[in-house]
């Protein structure tokens, strides 16, 4: 496990329409076409997530930049009343590449017989390049802060695979870890 200088909280945006009317269609990247907004319960998600961090002495927010991560760092900064989000395109979620945008069957199909964390589809990412852009980006984080309390919002691979490299997990445990992904609106500690 690494020793990190700061404490991390992590959330995942709130239930957009890919939770439910569009639960079989991958993201579109960086945005789908009509970007994806959080609906109502996705909202109450995220407030009763942001409740749970009112005794937490959250000092920073970084955030993809993505709509829903967006709406999701808005409610909860207004919350917490904190005044600046950092916003980094590092916390983004998957590039599906040539499947963005398409039936998520087709994107999971093409790891049939491949390596999730090597192998990725024309245009887009594998598990490793996300891996190596989220690792760089807490990096980042940690060579510029110490002792403070920061949340971290991002998308549920982006957030599996910051857990993967905090907790040293290799491929069996991301694919086993996986099974427990972190919900929609759902808060997570991650030290």
């Amino acid at each position: 496990m690494k020793k990190l200088k700061n404490t991390y909280y992590l959330l995942r945006h709130g239930r957009n329409i890919h939770q439910t009317e569009l639960k079989d269609v991958c993201y579109g990247w960086p945005e789908d076409e009509v970007p994806c907004e959080l609906d109502s319960e996705g909202v109450r998600q995220v407030a009763l997530s942001g409740m749970k961090l009112m005794d937490k002495g959250i000092d920073l927010i970084y955030s993809s930049d993505i709509l829903r991560t967006r709406q999701t760092a808005e409610i909860v900064s207004s919350m917490l009343q904190i005044e600046r989000i950092v916003y980094d395109e590092r916390l983004r979620d998957l590039n599906w590449g040539i499947y963005a945008g398409g039936p998520k069957k087709d994107a999971l199909d093409f790891y049939t017989d491949k390596n999730r964390m090597n192998d990725r589809p024309l245009n887009g990412e594998s598990w490793g390049d996300l891996k190596n852009r989220v690792e760089e980006c807490l990096n980042d984080i940690e060579s510029i802060n110490e002792g403070k309390n920061i949340l971290l919002v991002s998308h549920g691979d982006a957030i599996l695979l910051l857990q993967a490299y905090v907790n040293d997990w290799d491929l069996e445990e991301i694919i086993l870890q996986r099974e427990n992904i972190i919900g929609t609106g759902e808060l997570r500690k991650l030290n």
